[in-house]
């Protein structure tokens, strides 16, 4: 984990465990927690110095309200969060549901998460039809998410080759996704990179959890309409 993910990395546990005594500061926090995405979608398309500046505002606020005795916080050491692990996730992320947001929340509430959005050819060749929602359309939704620090594009071809560029501490895969855990390993180790591999179990709960019936409902639903 670089410094800057590191800033953001703490700015995020910070807002995540600060006692506000006066909710007349709210809207304060809540200014932090604005360039606390900023700076997230910043990092996530490579514009590092943004990003940092965006975490410095917001530390600067919450440095006041410290200061002022409105709220209680403690700003971690680096060298504590270094140890934070880089969790991979992965996916086509075409029409975000229930199940996106449970498999994105467990790999934040495991690290720092780095999310991986298929390349249209290889999301089409995964699926069997037509991608209608462009990849870079699909990277800046979901650049957007408090549970996401960084989005990268896959690229067509070998899905595996990503752990090139990314080469994460712990992958982990959503309930519908095919791979085995043994043959992420493996692929992983290929390529130089030792992963710990686990999978999300399926939200039975959840009834459309699927993009494929969420599309399914939609053609269903309006059928009929010209």
């Amino acid at each position: 984990m670089d410094r800057v993910a590191l800033y953001i990395r703490n700015l995020e546990e910070t807002l995540n465990s600060l006692v506000l005594k006066d909710g007349a500061y709210k809207h304060i926090v809540e200014l932090a927690r604005a360039y606390l995405r900023d700076s997230k979608y910043y990092y996530s398309v490579g514009d590092r110095e943004t990003a940092l500046a965006t975490v410095s505002y917001a530390e600067g606020l919450l440095d006041a309200l410290k200061h002022m005795g409105v709220a209680e916080f403690v700003w971690r050491q680096p060298s504590e969060i270094k140890n934070a692990k880089t969790v991979m996730v992965a996916g086509t992320f075409e029409i975000l549901h229930p199940g996106h947001l449970a498999y994105l929340r467990e790999a934040w509430r495991r690290g720092y998460v780095t999310a991986v959005v298929s390349a249209d050819e290889n999301a089409e060749r995964v699926k069997g039809r037509r991608i209608v929602i462009p990849q870079r359309q699909r990277a800046e939704v979901l650049s957007s998410l408090y549970f996401v620090h960084k989005v990268v594009h896959g690229r067509p071809g070998d899905i595996f080759d990503i752990f090139y560029e990314v080469k994460p501490d712990v992958v982990l895969l959503g309930p519908n996704q095919s791979v085995s855990e043994d043959v992420v390993k493996a692929q992983a180790k290929r390529r130089g990179v030792e992963v710990e591999v686990y999978r999300l179990p399926r939200l039975e709960s959840c009834e459309l959890c699927s993009t494929t019936k969420i599309i399914e409902r939609i053609l269903s639903t309006f059928s009929g309409c010209r």
